[in-house]
């Protein structure tokens, strides 16, 4: 009995079957996955990839208040249907090194590793960061898992010489920062005092400037 023949489809016909298969309709949470793994694919290459006038912008971005970096992170992360914890990476004098993506899903749900928080401000050569994170609720009240994650973060950050500066809840409209409510203050190191000779105001807001005031 003789063996069945192999098959070939024609050229214009598999061309035919592929535009079939790109011109099928895609559910609307798959486009918007789709649409945010390629954002994120383009903010590795571009931070990889990153010379010449480029570089020179972000480093003269400067965040030196919660007010100047809640408005930087918002446009983007305010109407985030999932949470995102973001760390802001800044050099001595308060310019953008970049902004680290370190987990996305429920951060009050997962532990959230220390060593993912500081792995790349580290290899950045950063002076102080600022944890931010979103409530897809736009309710800007911290949990208490944020205000002990804060203070776990300061501690290592104290001992890295990485100064631990705010973190800031992305709500919508509003945001909140720890530091200005008075339920996270930075742990005494080498960085923050480095950063001694910068304005008050850079390194906390109002409540530190009020502080560096009464120092006086």
């Amino acid at each position: 009995m003789a063996s069945p023949a192999y098959t070939c489809t024609p050229p214009f016909q598999r061309a035919l079957n592929r535009r079939e298969g790109f011109l099928k309709p895609r559910p609307p949470r798959e486009i918007v996955h789709l649409v945010r793994e390629n954002l994120r694919l383009l903010a590795e290459l571009s931070t990889r990839y990153e010379v010449g006038d480029v570089a020179v912008t972000r480093r003269e971005k400067t965040l030196d208040s919660p007010d100047s970096v809640a408005a930087y992170l918002k446009v983007e992360m305010a109407n985030l249907e999932q949470e995102q914890l973001r760390v802001v990476m800044l050099d001595i004098r308060n310019h953008l090194l970049g902004v680290n993506l370190v987990y996305q899903g429920g951060i009050n749900q997962a532990v959230v590793s220390l060593a993912d928080v500081f792995r790349e401000p580290v290899r950045a050569g950063a002076s102080a960061i600022i944890l931010a994170h979103n409530h897809p609720s736009g309710d800007s009240t911290p949990s208490p898992e944020d205000v002990r994650l804060t203070a776990q973060a300061g501690e290592v950050g104290a001992l890295l010489e990485i100064e631990v500066l705010d973190h800031l809840v992305i709500g919508r409209p509003d945001y909140f920062s720890l530091r200005e409510n008075g339920l996270f203050q930075p742990p005494e190191c080498r960085a923050s005092q480095r950063r001694g000779r910068t304005p008050a105001l850079v390194t906390g807001g109002p409540s530190c400037a009020r502080a560096a005031s009464s120092k006086r």
